[in-house]
């Protein structure tokens, strides 16, 4: 089948799960199916699926919207021409923190609900033991996270080993759901696991976060759910906590979980919620037109809140006049049932009571495509300073337009958010153009000035055209960015749909250093593969090739590295039809030689770097030359010419000094360090590795740490300095594992096993065989063979394992087949032991 012609649902299936990260076997576990079901799909003996079938697939992949929409259609053959696999996969979720605050406070006016609560409290005072999971499900704006909290309130004495409140963002505008992975980290963190001694996958994660659960008396709400594949990794597994979860969805298929469906308001209890909240005298729950209002409004207890506090404002406003108008307003907007009608009615008695220049920006704020905003894209939205976005802001806040969740940064609630973009449809289109264009270009001024703290050699950003936040050092800087990240990315994606390449690549590559320093590589090549496409569709070639090259980085930092060599391959291929082609082979051949080398092809990796030595020389481009020169001699170390290597990262060295480089510097020293390791000076390399450790922790680079530390590690365990080398080499495993930094953890798992292959043979095994498994994975041969030396070797002295040299004959079959000066060594043992 064609790509015109769409494709199979076996190929659709396969290529979301390949971009998803996942085997076989662990979608098989997600989506609670058998692997040979997956496997069978995949291979196209079932052209398409059952409708539950298709259903927990798209679950367990994380499908939402659009993507699931067209994903479902193709499973159950709806579909003639699917959508083309990679496309699909960009619209999975984005790995988005979830926020882990204590609980929020109670709401005063909490009304009615009793005949829930009640049965809530009964049961979990009789839970004893049992792990007590409750799904509070119900319409939006029906209250759940007020019935949530109200009850977390009176029943945390019970609980007296804390309270968590965890927002999972199911249906927050501009935002995927929580995976449960960056779920799971944010639990952890408020456990005070240090972020560096989180493990990286999903179920390492789940099993950390039940083991700190074990014995504890937890009472955890889980709020705004998008269904139980969302949840399920994050409950407890064993008895003395409580969950409360609230979802829009009936979490049926959520085992052992009590469903409390909230229904709106009775109409007493909904009378009574306005008549408090609107604080006037001589009204009760009997009167026909504060009945007639709460109907109006659809028992909803979002929209009674906010008309009633409106009424508070507004003294001269009478009960009868209210109802008057919101009967007149009932046709504004519809949201989601013909009987919300009114409460779109309610928000726009909220929209109408404020002055003509907030409307003008709670209009525009609808226009925003991301999670949240600062005064600085307000600014740019309306056309106004920032002071007086933040006045504007505030006074929406009060209004009750909008939510601060976090000190200067302003969410709207979705149904408002929906509101004020039904408002903004009737604007003039290109007031509304030339607003949308104001903010995209804010956002790519904001990104490259802010990012130059992590990008190397790039000039300073021109602020003068366009108020730019104010980010002093590189902490400033790193926090910045992470709150923006969920909104940079959907205005890339804002700016693919308006077919603007441009903002798509500047803020990709503005963003590249942070995301590669931070570990934010999954979320660096879905960022990229968005900005090209649109490079792709615009033509763009030089757009294309920069866009390329940070993707060929991103995927070779996850650790796929055939897919990294093939996307910086074509980068140089389109080199040739750029005027400026020098500098972008440049360019790309440097990462392209990291790739080659990480592949054990050190010929072709040294053939590679030292063309783009060549053309950097060519350029007069010093920052390019140190760092060919650098990657070069790391090949020539490996390749076993340490003098030459030693001659490369001194020169890179003394190039990165001259231009203030600290990055590279950091670089070469570590480089350094490791020639000097293996020719036998430990002190030199000690002293190089100290030197450049301290550079990436003032840097904040974290890989750049796991790096040196794992180096460090070496040198100390060949100087005899066995506790320390443990030590050390423990910390880079960490950081490795924090990053999700596969060849990092397989290296360092060898490392340990050949740290403990005296004193403690059985860890040395089972370090070995973890790094096997690592290796293999992402095809990292050296380690593989290393890992396969390691089992070989400690079979050889173990009466209960077997001793036949099998493993050590696969171990010199790689090394062999690399050229490594290793497989003399295997060779001379199997000899030694008749083998």
């Amino acid at each position: 089948m064609t790509e015109q012609q769409g494709v199979s649902f076996a190929d659709l299936l396969r290529q979301l799960r390949t971009d998803a990260g996942l085997t076989q076997e662990q979608l098989a576990d997600a989506a609670h199916l058998s692997p040979r079901s997956i496997s069978d799909l995949e291979r196209g003996i079932h052209q398409t699926s059952r409708k539950d079938t298709a259903r927990l697939l798209a679950d367990a992949l994380g499908l939402v919207g659009a993507a699931r929409t067209r994903f479902e259609a193709v499973a159950l053959g709806r579909l003639g021409n699917a959508v083309e696999p990679r496309r699909a996969s960009h619209l999975l979720a984005r790995s988005i923190a979830a926020t882990t605050p204590t609980l929020p406070h109670d709401v005063r006016s909490f009304t009615g609900r009793e005949p829930d609560l009640t049965r809530l409290m009964k049961a979990v005072t009789k839970d004893g033991g049992v792990v007590g999971i409750y799904a509070i499900d119900g319409m939006a704006g029906v209250g759940k996270s007020a019935f949530a909290v109200h009850a977390a309130h009176e029943l945390k004495h019970l609980f007296p080993d804390g309270q968590i409140f965890l927002s999972l963002h199911a249906h927050t505008a501009g935002q995927r759901p929580v995976d449960p992975n960056d779920a799971l980290a944010s639990l952890l963190l408020s456990a005070r696991v240090p972020a560096d001694q989180i493990p990286p996958g999903l179920s390492e994660r789940a099993e950390r976060w039940r083991a700190h659960l074990d014995g504890k008396q937890m009472l955890l709400v889980l709020d705004d759910a998008a269904g139980h594949a969302q949840v399920r990794p994050l409950l407890p597994g064993t008895p003395g906590s409580l969950v409360l979860i609230t979802s829009r969805r009936h979490l049926t298929a959520l085992d052992d979980a009590i469903s409390i469906c909230l229904d709106t308001l009775l109409p007493d209890e909904a009378a009574a919620l306005f008549i408090q909240l609107a604080g006037r005298p001589g009204f009760d729950v009997a009167d026909p037109e504060v009945g007639k209002i709460t109907q109006l409004c659809g028992y909803l207890p979002l929209a009674i809140a906010m008309l009633a506090r409106q009424f508070h404002h507004h003294p001269k406003w009478t009960i009868t006049g209210l109802a008057n108008d919101l009967v007149a307003a009932r046709d504004r907007l519809e949201l989601m049932h013909a009987e919300n009608l009114s409460v779109a009615a309610a928000f726009d008695m909220s929209y109408q009571d404020i002055s003509h220049d907030l409307q003008r920006l709670f209009r525009r704020l609808g226009l925003h495509p991301g999670t949240d905003i600062d005064p600085y894209a307000a600014a740019a939205l309306d056309d106004i300073s920032p002071f007086a976005a933040r006045l504007r802001l505030n006074n929406l806040f009060d209004q009750h337009l909008i939510a601060e969740p976090a000190s200067g940064r302003y969410r709207m609630h979705d149904l408002i958010r929906q509101h004020a973009r039904a408002l903004a449809a009737n604007d003039n289109t290109e007031a509304c153009e030339a607003a949308v264009g104001r903010l995209i270009d804010y956002y790519v001024n904001a990104a490259a000035s802010v990012g130059r703290h992590f990008n190397r050699g790039v000039p300073r950003v021109d602020d003068s055209a366009v108020p730019l936040p104010h980010v002093a050092n590189l902490e400033e800087a790193a926090e910045w960015l992470e709150a923006e990240r969920a909104n940079m990315h959907a205005v890339v994606d804002l700016a693919a749909l308006r077919k603007q390449p441009d903002p798509g690549i500047k803020i990709a590559t503005s963003m590249s250093g942070f995301l590669r320093t931070r570990g934010h590589w999954t979320q660096m090549q879905v960022l990229h593969l968005t900005a090209l496409e649109a490079a792709r569709e615009a033509g763009d070639r030089t757009g294309e090739v920069g866009t390329l090259t940070n993707l060929g980085i991103a995927q070779r930092l996850i650790g796929r590295y055939k897919a990294a060599a093939g996307t910086l391959a074509r980068a140089l291929e389109l080199c040739t039809e750029l005027e400026d082609k020098q500098q972008g082979q440049a360019n790309t051949l440097v990462p392209l030689g990291i790739v080659h080398r990480l592949s054990v092809d050190f010929p072709t990796a040294g053939a590679t770097l030292a063309k783009a030595l060549e053309l950097y020389k060519s350029l007069g481009d010093k920052l390019g030359q140190a760092d060919a020169l650098n990657e070069l001699g790391c090949v020539e170390r490996l390749s076993g010419d340490h003098p030459a290597a030693l001659a490369s990262h001194n020169l890179a060295l003394t190039l990165y000094r001259e231009l203030g480089d600290p990055l590279g510097q950091a670089e070469a020293l570590r480089y350094l360090g490791r020639v000097h390791q293996e020719s036998g000076d430990f002190a030199a390399a000690k002293s190089n590795y100290a030197t450049a450790l301290e550079l990436y922790r003032g840097l904040k680079d974290r890989l750049g740490q796991a790096h040196t530390l794992n180096y460090l590690g070496i040198a100390q365990h060949l100087s005899n300095e066995y506790l320390a080398a443990e030590a050390t080499m423990t910390g880079a495993l960490e950081l490795y594992r924090a990053l999700g930094h596969r060849l990092g953890q397989a290296e360092v798992l060898n490392n340990l096993g050949e740290l403990h292959s005296v004193s403690d043979p059985e860890r040395t095994r089972v370090h070995h065989e973890q790094a096997l498994g690592i290796a293999r994975s992402i095809t990292a041969l050296l380690e593989e063979a290393r890992a396969l030396e390691g089992i070989g070797s400690r079979a050889l002295h173990d009466p209960y394992f077997p001793g036949d040299g099998a493993y050590l004959r696969q171990a010199l079959e790689i090394y062999e087949r690399i050229g490594s000066p290793n497989a003399a060594r295997v060779h001379r043992a199997l000899l030694r032991h008749g083998l």
